[in-house]
């Protein structure tokens, strides 16, 4: 029998020598999901022996991290804006500095929304919780991608109000004028591929990821075509990468979107752009 502290130093060192960032914290949040405890409990009780009977699948998930799968996917679980969402590898796991986006939704107050790309559904699950008199439009080109987004939201009880939508960027929306369109497009040029970490490149569907060698393709198409689908005063707003701000902002203003601003995340990145739509 090995105790709790025992396998955390052995997970620890393991996924330190596999290069992983966080070594310690990772193999603690593996474990605690093992036994069922939050990690305080690891903390109380070092000393506790591990049932012989839970050790192989120990072993199994430290293996699956040691390939540098992403945490996320192992747990089947990830947090976001203080919710948990449930993500398989056929959706790209939740990221922190989306929660920007959602701020800048939630803060227009929208009636109808849509969120592009849905994923794994956090940002229409976490718009449509925090806006209870709200119906969110979300869609995807991934069916696979669409069944998770849907679990997350009976998850969370908000399925009877988000009207999930198979399909290219806004092509499940013919018909629709909506308040607010959300996105988190892929950014990446395939060209950068070998720069990401391993958990990125080797596990996350390249679909919602990367773009080909223009990195704003898919931000030209939703600023040229977005306004079809918004009420007049409406706002586009979307998420981008590092050091393209500035660009998608412009990209706005050419469209006919006014006033247009960028939102800032914690480390004064620009990562969020939004304009609003003024009908002729």
């Amino acid at each position: 029998m090995r105790t709790v502290s025992q396998l955390i130093a052995e997970g620890a060192r393991l996924l330190e020598k596999a290069g992983v960032d966080t070594p310690r914290l990772d193999a603690e949040l593996l474990l605690a999901d093992l036994l069922g405890v939050g990690r305080a409990y690891l903390y109380a009780h070092p000393e506790e022996e591990v049932r012989e009977a839970l050790l192989q699948e120990w072993q199994e998930r430290l293996q699956r991290r040691e390939r540098r799968e992403p945490l996320a996917y192992i747990l089947g679980k990830a947090e976001f804006y203080g919710l948990e969402f449930a993500v398989t590898r056929d959706v790209l796991v939740p990221r922190p500095e989306t929660e920007v986006l959602v701020e800048v939704v939630l803060a227009r107050q929208p009636r109808l929304v849509a969120d592009i790309g849905t994923g794994s559904g956090c940002i229409a699950v976490t718009v449509a919780v925090h806006l209870p008199q709200g119906q969110v439009w979300a869609t995807d080109l991934s069916a696979a991608a669409l069944r998770i987004a849907q679990e997350n939201a009976r998850r969370h009880g908000v399925a009877d109000r988000i009207h999930f939508r198979q399909g290219d960027l806004l092509q499940p929306l013919a018909g629709l004028r909506l308040d607010v369109i959300a996105c988190n497009p892929p950014y990446i040029a395939e060209s950068e591929r070998l720069t990401l970490q391993p958990e990125v490149r080797e596990w996350e569907p390249p679909l919602a990821l990367f773009t080909g060698e223009d990195p704003l393709q898919f931000h030209r198409r939703l600023a040229a075509e977005a306004h079809f689908h918004l009420n007049p005063g409406g706002w586009l707003v979307m998420e981008v990468g590092l050091g393209q701000a500035e660009a998608v902002a412009a990209l706005l203003e050419e469209a006919g979107y006014h006033p247009v601003h960028i939102h800032y995340d914690l480390l004064n990145i620009g990562r969020v752009v939004e304009g609003r739509y003024a009908a002729v």
